[in-house]
């Protein structure tokens, strides 16, 4: 009978992906029940997941689990390879570098790193030998075998060893967390795993991208280390894939093409903030006009809001608390005038802030007066100039910038308009982005964060309201656990663009706390006063980064309503000088934004700078169509040329350059 007991006890049971479930013996590993469905199988898993965690094969498995085993052609095992590839690197840089200290080597999108402490900073020159040792490494096909030490014998180890990093880094790790090491072969590392059976499984199809310099543990007071960049990939076609991408993304990028465009610059004395040329400011203009329409006609009104606000405002807000280090923050001190001049108080006790965004600025708008049920939803916007303290490494020309401008909006209604405004939201959203050439767009529902203001009643309310929304309006969505906002949970709409890349636009979040914080309310209907719920909106998000974007999904071929210059007449010879003139005073009379082009140089020079340029369209006139009242038309990547009556061009140009609304 007691045997019988132990057995029981000794026997768990697996719920396998289909559902079906099996029976065996306590501590079985992801590799033996691998082994015990099919040998196929135990040659091609990699890991396996355990009740939604990601583990090692050799991970015994102790209780009754629900499980899948990972495949190294499943999604999921990109991530392992990469990190498994940072091992494999680290491995390799020790090997041709003795006395080269590793310290975190973590993956990332598409990659991994790895920072190194040596005396001689590496560069790409080393990337050969290192990527050689590597594919050594790899063909050898070592073992990823876990182990767990004690602090004391790991801290004396890394040590003895020079590895004072790892060493730092373990005594700072809490008391309770076990000390991971994973071994190959020979070479160790400390690491929380898991790790695919053997270096074999990384495979060749990796290369090493670039080296950078980076603190210490992001600190620039601590030593500065030499990381070098990976990617790596399931299989070479994977990787050529993206190498080809990366090359065609440095073609479109907007800074480049900025720059031979002459739409903008950004210099030193103004980190993270954008020089508009005339060219870009007409396509800003363009975009913003394109938006102040769609919000017109779908019943918003315009606000401006101050740029400088009292620190008060953003206490109660509960920013000052959560944003306040990337707020650009002012003394207000007053001067007090005395004999010999000006003296200023050397310790301010008030403060100003630059504002990081417009939302509690918009609920002072809203509170000025009484507000009735019937005044809701008031849908307030506002192209609202704001500023982030963004670090210096994290700024990158349009995508990231310290001073932007949004298409923000709020929206006031009561619990029973969430639904209604959103589901208009959404409709909004869909037809901006099928009109800028998007139509390709992931949803994403952000749910509430670790640090966040309101009840968890309040925040179940935010969730599932945007979650009815989200599905009357038939759209699909994926939910991403801790990524909402801290006042309230938030629909993000990431945008694809022509070369695979996704891009973060607008979002929608939902919140009732804000109007809590600033005491918004208005008159209900039974005569009693109510809180608002406030929906925060944009489409484009940034004017600036949407322009980036929008710059290097096109190549710079702008669709041609936001093009700056819509049309250049260009001459052949000086004969026709006259003509180009009256053809370009017809275009801008037509509203089409035309110049001219009069130079004595060869036809064939214009057309080649005009098309580094990325004018859509050339209108080429001599002296046949000054005398014919015609032109020869070539567009922007061909080589035709159609030659029509002056008139009938101008005209159908007009009615392609509108704005699509």
């Amino acid at each position: 009978m007691e045997a019988a007991k132990n057995t029981m006890q000794n026997s768990i049971t697996i719920t396998l992906p289909d559902g079906a479930t099996r029976e065996y013996a306590a501590g079985i590993t992801g590799m033996e029940i691998a082994d015990s469905i099919s040998k196929s199988l135990a040659k091609a898993v990699v890991a396996i997941n355990i009740d939604g965690e990601l583990s090692d094969l050799s991970l015994p498995i102790t209780a009754d689990a629900s499980i899948s085993l990972i495949k190294r052609e499943d999604d999921i095992a990109l991530e392992m390879i990469r990190h498994d590839c940072a091992h494999v690197m680290a491995e390799a840089v020790q090997t041709l570098f003795p006395g080269t200290q590793v310290t975190i080597g973590p993956s990332i999108e598409n990659g991994f790193y790895y920072d190194f402490a040596r005396n001689e900073p590496f560069s790409t020159e080393d990337f050969e030998a290192i990527e050689k040792e590597m594919r050594k490494i790899v063909e050898r096909g070592e073992k990823f075998v876990r182990e767990v030490w004690g602090r004391d014998e790991a801290i004396k180890y890394f040590t003895d060893k020079g590895e004072m990093y790892k060493a730092e880094l373990i005594r700072d790790l809490p008391d309770s967390e076990e000390i991971k090491i994973y071994r190959q072969g020979a070479w160790l590392d400390l690491c929380r795993g898991p790790h695919m059976p053997s270096t074999k499984h990384v495979g060749t199809a990796f290369k090493l991208m670039k080296v950078a310099g980076a603190y210490w543990r992001g600190d620039s007071s601590k030593a500065m280390l030499t990381r070098i960049y990976g990617t790596a990939w399931r299989n070479d076609k994977e990787l050529q894939e993206y190498l080809t991408q990366l090359e065609e993304a440095e073609k479109r990028d907007h800074r480049k093409l900025g720059a031979e465009m002459d739409l903008f610059h950004i210099q030193e004395e103004a980190q993270g903030s954008v020089f508009w040329h005339p060219k870009g400011f007409t396509i800003y203009n363009q975009l913003e006009g394109y938006i102040r329409r769609r919000l017109q006609d779908a019943g918003y009104v315009e606000v401006k809001t101050p740029q400088l606000i009292d620190n008060k405002l953003w206490e109660a807000s509960g920013h000052w608390g959560k944003y306040r280090e990337n707020m650009f923050v002012v003394p207000d001190v007053v001067p007090n005038t005395e004999e010999g001049g000006k003296v200023f108080k050397e310790e301010p006790t008030k403060f100003m802030a630059l504002k990081p965004m417009n939302c509690p600025a918009h609920v002072q708008i809203f509170n000025q007066g009484l507000k009735s049920y019937r005044d809701l939803p008031l849908r307030m916007a506002e192209f609202g100039c704001c500023h982030r303290n963004e670090a210096h490494g994290a700024l990158h020309g349009l995508m990231r910038v310290r001073q932007m401008t949004q298409d923000d909006a709020h929206i006031f209604c009561t619990e029973d308009q969430i639904s209604s405004e959103s589901l208009a939201f959404c409709d909004l959203v869909k037809n901006v982005y099928n009109d800028m050439g998007f139509d390709d767009v992931r949803v994403v529902l952000a749910l509430r964060p670790e640090q966040r203001a309101g009840s968890d009643e309040i925040w179940d309310k935010a969730e599932e309201g945007l979650r009815q929304a989200l599905t009357q309006a038939g759209l699909d969505f994926e939910e991403e656990e801790g990524e909402g906002a801290f006042y309230g949970p938030k629909v993000e709409y990431h945008i694809r663009d022509a070369i695979g890349r996704s891009w973060q636009c607008g979002t929608l979040q939902l919140d009732f706390v804000l109007p809590e914080r600033l005491d918004a309310s208005y008159i209900g209907e039974d005569g009693e006063k109510h809180r608002p719920v406030m929906l925060h909106r944009a489409i484009l998000g940034s004017l600036e980064r949407f322009i980036g974007v929008m710059v290097e999904n096109y190549a710079g071929k702008l669709p041609l309503w936001l093009a700056p210059t819509q049309v250049v007449v260009a001459t052949i010879t000086g004969k026709a000088d006259a003509y180009a003139e009256k053809l370009v005073a017809d275009l801008r009379a037509e509203g089409i934004r035309a110049e001219i082009d009069i130079r004595n140089e060869k036809i064939n020079y214009k057309v080649r700078e005009h098309s580094v340029q990325k004018v859509p369209v050339l209108f080429v006139v001599g002296v046949r169509e000054a005398e014919e009242g015609t032109v020869a038309i070539r567009r922007l990547g061909s080589q035709d040329q159609n030659v029509v009556a002056a008139d009938d061009a101008i005209s159908a140009l007009a009615d392609e350059a509108k704005a699509p609304f």
